[in-house]
């Protein structure tokens, strides 16, 4: 069963289930909602901490980026919290390549980057993802 809750899928990671898995089965049942009072609840519960400080940080950027992607009413409240930001940078790839590393560190939504996460231009691209609007 896909987690329906960011939460939900922070205790599936923390208990062994790997992130990739669980972050994709999040997003599909997310890009399938179809309202956004059910995407802010999807989003309300805060994850536990899961031991993993960069994986803490993680969820604190997944949910706010995902507000502000979707034009929710709020961020919840929880992911600004301290413990949702990271002291050290992480490079979220398996790359080690300096340049590649540089070009993350340029690339990632502020959401992430202000957590002292670096990734991609568009971290949560998912096959069901909705496409953001050309303007």
């Amino acid at each position: 069963m896909r987690p329906a809750t960011l939460a939900r899928t922070a205790e599936l990671v923390a208990s062994g289930q790997s992130l990739d898995k669980a972050l994709a089965e999040f997003l599909d049942e997310f890009y399938l909602t179809a309202t956004p009072e059910l995407r802010i609840a999807m989003l309300s519960d805060e994850p536990l901490p899961t031991g993993d400080t960069r994986l803490d940080g993680l969820f604190g950027a997944v949910a706010e980026y995902l507000s502000h992607q979707f034009g929710l009413d709020r961020v919840p409240a929880w992911a600004y919290s301290p413990g949702r930001y990271l002291d050290r940078a992480w490079h979220a790839s398996s790359i080690v390549d300096g340049g590649f590393r540089e070009c993350l560190t340029f690339a990632g939504p502020g959401e992430f980057a202000s957590r002292n996460i670096f990734t991609e231009e568009r971290p949560l691209r998912h096959a069901r993802a909705p496409q953001p609007a050309k303007t």
